[in-house]
């Protein structure tokens, strides 16, 4: 019954916060400061104040924890949190956000509000409203202000960006994305900084496509026009118009 089942939690979170005590592999530890609500019905427990859950695939650190389970308390199947929450996975995942939603199981990551952010291996997101990531298919979507993907060899910022990554040698690198932004979205190389309303990114085809409003940048070069195709292994590209008149190339002189 409920009561049970909530002594049996109490007996555990006492026995993991005695500091005589520490986290055996294969058990969870849970502290938190202000006490548990357990609803059996639902399937879910409330945790609150300064609340830490910790077990072999993650650390999470949160002011209130929402947390559903299927056969009993510590099957855990999905956690919704709020209030600073910062979750960091046995894989070097780190989310930090406002609120975050998570599932152990499918490896969904859901963080919402100012300043949320994802670092995985040498991929950083950051946003001021939405990221998503699926870390076993590897799909991606970040949505509001700020929004902004990168990694040592490009960034991309904008207000909708969705893609996909995959592990490849080791390192978790994106293998196609598309960023819009109603303003202007900016994508930055080594050597090309770009601007569109709309871009798309292939890594098997090695190339960049900017649509409406477009600007590349290399060096003391600017090309204006309507649509641009970018290889990204020569760094060359081409800028066309719907309108032939339209292509605009200005030519800055040398500070040498």
């Amino acid at each position: 019954n409920n009561v049970t089942e909530m002594i049996k939690l109490f007996i555990i979170i006492i026995f993991f916060s005695s500091s005589t005590l520490s986290r055996e592999v294969g058990q969870t530890e849970i502290t938190t400061d202000e006490g548990i609500e357990v609803f059996q019905n639902e399937k879910y427990y409330l945790l609150k104040n300064n609340v830490q859950i910790i077990s072999d695939d993650f650390q999470l650190d949160a002011d209130l924890v929402k947390a559903y389970f299927e056969e009993n308390l510590y099957d855990i199947v999905k956690i919704e949190c709020e209030g600073s929450v910062v979750l960091t996975s046995s894989k070097g995942v780190i989310a930090k956000g406002q609120k975050l939603n998570f599932s152990p199981k499918n490896e969904d990551i859901v963080i919402l509000g100012i300043n949320s952010s994802l670092i995985y291996d040498k991929l950083n997101m950051q946003s001021d409203g939405l990221i998503e990531v699926n870390n076993i298919n590897g799909k991606f979507n970040l949505n509001g202000k700020n929004s902004e993907l990168k990694n040592d060899s490009i960034q991309i910022i904008g207000d909708a960006i969705k893609g996909e990554y995959k592990t490849i040698n080791g390192i978790n690198e994106v293998i196609n994305l598309i960023v819009t932004d109603s303003n202007i979205a900016n994508i930055i190389t080594e050597k090309l900084n770009m601007f569109a309303i709309k871009a798309t990114y292939f890594k098997d085809k090695n190339l960049i496509e900017l649509f409406g409003n477009v600007k590349v940048i290399r060096d003391n070069e600017i090309i204006l026009g309507d649509h641009a195709k970018i290889n990204t292994l020569t760094q060359s590209y081409k800028v066309v118009s719907k309108d032939s008149t339209k292509v605009k190339i200005l030519i800055n002189k040398s500070d040498e």
